[in-house]
């Protein structure tokens, strides 16, 4: 195993990811590819951009993120796991698909919460979403 995706999403729950992720690459001498699929700006999926103060802010939670990621991933090297973090605008089943195989991923390492019914019927789950598309195997670690 010598590539493992680790999607972030900033939920305030990174910490037990990136612990899982360690425990892991650290025993496979694995890399792990940190990755937050970030919304697509609204001029990608058809809709007008909004004023500039509204691209401004947007810019500017993009830039947060990227930091956050950043940090995350010098946490991982300073314990010498070799990290590499990705930030991406897209649809976030679509990008992480994507980069699995673009990255040779081996392991997709992702956490999960529980969601009541409606919540599940309107925006679903990623990870049942990944479990469905790719054969790559997952390790969904639950957060709750």
């Amino acid at each position: 195993m010598k590539n493992i995706l680790l999607p972030i999403d900033f939920k305030g729950n990174e910490q037990l990811l990136l612990d899982k992720a360690y425990e892991i690459a650290e025993k496979f001498n694995s890399k792990v590819w940190l990755i937050h699929v970030a919304a697509p700006d609204p001029d990608y999926i058809g809709y007008d951009a909004g004023p500039q103060s509204i691209r401004d802010s947007r810019a500017e939670e993009l830039r947060e993120q990227h930091k956050q990621i950043q940090t995350f991933a010098r946490s991982l090297t300073q314990k010498g796991v070799e990290t590499d973090a990705l930030l991406i605008q897209g649809t976030t089943v679509d990008t992480l698909i994507d980069k699995t195989e673009k990255l040779n991923i081996d392991l997709i390492i992702i956490g999960r919460q529980t969601h009541g019914i409606f919540y599940k019927a309107i925006f679903g789950s990623v990870a049942d979403s990944l479990v469905k598309k790719t054969e790559v195997p997952i390790l969904i670690v639950p957060l709750d």
